[in-house]
């Protein structure tokens, strides 16, 4: 099982596989799932000292982390003063306190390791009205009272001195985020885990645990054991595997395409600062250029996860809406790929057992939160919980339907929403 056909595949790094397990082996930590969260832990923990294998199932990188958007995003998906209306000031401070680290983590790890991913700062909210705008207006507000000084409210000139479309009424501008190539970014991690000693197999996918003092992970070939397990793998962990893990999460579908190569003056005349944006509607648009000119766009959720037929036929309008000025534009690579929601939008931590932890259920923002979630797992192997704990204590509950109603259920309720994005209210 290769990477699925994507220009993310197609531009990525020369890298050495890693090899499949076949012997069992032993470790103080065993983590499930080679993507972002995976790997930021490793890094985390063996720079920590720890001894740590990966249990990847296909390749690095080859869920969410190697086929998402490329946007650094801060804060969650749910903002802070949602965050403090739910769950009250306490959580809000401390999770305010961690809103930019994600981001900042990833600038390390790629000055740290010269991590050649095409890095770009600056990310952009769009306002589709004034409702919207307003709405970034307080935003800014909320995120410069938690440290970020580098933000910039858009008006309607501002936004189209930044992006080439009428559709956009103003929006903010985030020099704290930006956009990359998120494989590449995956793979470099994975080689300064191999630097600092850790261990990953690929075409290694877990297959039962047996819980215990230590633990065994197995394998269709192998097996581990470890004193610490970790779930990292999010929407393409097994729920035959851990089946605790699936009753109050959905996988969810989202596809991309790319152009083919535009002139650089072209490129330039849509995004001329290079930014990437993301419009602030419930079932979000988002795009950005590629290091070689192409107009990556994405957006839609397909909720449980199925492939959709025609990605093109899916995602060009919305394009072509954007930028009417590239009617005719060829499509170089399309695809999709499978992220985690939770009900309440905001990322699932916990324990199963005490020697045994997850995370996951990052709701679209994985590529920025999956760097802090590493952080504090490892600092929470160390034995200070209390940032980890922040997130565990957030009450999770089951989408409405169960398991066989949920997916059809929530897709209703995302009509009414994409309703309202429409009606402006």
């Amino acid at each position: 099982m290769k990477h699925i056909e994507s220009f993310y595949a197609a531009t990525a790094n020369d890298h050495d596989d890693w090899p499949r397990l076949e012997e069992s082996i032993q470790t103080d930590v065993c983590i499930i799932g080679g993507g972002f969260t995976g790997l930021s832990s490793a890094l985390f923990l063996t720079e920590a000292g720890y001894d740590v294998v990966v249990l990847e199932a296909a390749r690095v990188g080859y869920g969410a982390s190697g086929r998402n958007g490329g946007q650094v995003v801060n804060s969650y998906s749910r903002d802070i003063d949602v965050i403090e209306q739910r769950y009250g000031a306490e959580s809000a401070r401390m999770l305010g306190s961690m809103m930019f680290e994600g981001a900042a983590i990833i600038r390390d790890r790629i000055d740290r390791y010269a991590i050649a991913c095409d890095y770009r700062p600056g990310g952009i909210f769009a306002a589709l009205n004034n409702r919207q705008l307003n709405h970034l207006r307080a935003q800014k507000a909320r995120w410069e009272h938690y440290g970020n000084h580098q933000l910039e409210l858009l008006d309607e000139t501002g936004i189209r001195r930044e992006v080439a479309s009428e559709r956009y009424v103003g929006g903010l501008l985030d020099l704290q985020g930006g956009h990359l190539h998120p494989l590449n970014l995956a793979l470099g991690e994975a080689e300064a885990i191999r630097r600092h000693g850790g261990r990953i197999y690929e075409f290694s996918a877990a297959t039962a645990i047996d819980y215990g003092n230590p633990n065994r992970v197995k394998t269709a070939s192998g097996e581990v054991t470890a004193k610490f397990v970790i779930f990292a793998g999010n929407a393409y962990i097994s729920p035959q595997v851990e089946p605790r893990l699936s009753g109050k999460s959905m996988p969810c579908g989202s596809q991309i395409i790319t152009t083919e190569p535009l002139s650089r003056d072209q490129a330039l005349s849509l995004l001329p600062n290079n930014y990437c944006v993301e419009d602030c509607n419930y079932l979000l648009d988002y795009f950005r250029l590629t290091a070689d000119n192409r107009l990556l766009y994405g957006g839609g959720v397909i909720y449980g996860a199925r492939e959709p037929q025609d990605i093109d036929n899916l995602i060009l309008p919305k394009l072509l809406r954007t930028f009417p000025q590239l009617q005719g534009v060829k499509i170089s690579h399309r695809w999709s790929g499978n992220f985690l929601l939770t009900l309440s939008r905001m990322p699932h931590f916990g324990r199963l057992e005490h020697n045994t932890y997850f995370m996951q259920g990052d709701s679209g923002h994985g590529v920025t939160f999956t760097h802090l979630a590493g952080k504090l797992i490892a600092e929470t192997l160390r034995g200070d919980a209390e940032r980890f704990d922040a997130f565990a204590n957030i009450p999770h509950l089951p989408f409405p339907g169960g398991r066989r109603f949920k997916v059809p259920l929530t897709a209703m309720g995302a009509v009414w929403y994409a309703l309202r994005d429409r009606l402006g209210v």
